[in-house]
């Protein structure tokens, strides 16, 4: 299944929405069975159900999320996406836990058969927490 420009972005669309009522089901109904995920910080996960058991706890646990779509850019032929975001949330972050963080990326998305086959996240290493810019400690 091709999907058009405007099906993709109706698709990420559907994608933000679920993410903004965080429901997983909703998140994880886009996601194709073959999945890859590549997180910000380098891990790698693959197939729906270890995505769906990896960020089961993140949905949990952290119910204040809210990602903001800045820009779109969508390659209808390469069925490609590349999603401009920010994330704002309680830090996690060790001497800022809770406090309001803003933390901004891009999403490069490959659909296959109408659903993300893969997502690669990019995250700059920088912050805003509680209104200050601050760098990310390597672990």
């Amino acid at each position: 299944m091709t999907l058009t420009k405007q099906e993709i972005h109706e698709r990420i669309a559907k994608w933000l929405r679920a993410w903004d009522d965080h429901n997983l089901d909703g998140v994880m109904d886009l996601m194709h069975d073959d999945v890859v995920f590549e997180n910000w910080d380098g891990k790698i996960i693959k197939t729906n159900t270890s995505l769906r058991r990896a960020w089961t706890p993140w949905f949990l646990q952290h119910g204040n999320f809210l990602f903001i779509a800045e820009d779109i850019f969508v390659d209808e032929q390469e069925q490609k996406a590349l999603f401009r975001w920010r994330l704002e949330w309680p830090s996690l972050e060790i001497n800022f836990k809770g406090k309001p963080e803003v933390r901004r990326g891009v999403d490069v998305l490959h659909f296959v058969d109408g659903k993300i086959r893969e997502k690669l996240t990019y995250s700059k290493t920088s912050l805003v927490i509680d209104g200050r810019s601050i760098a990310l400690n390597p672990k």
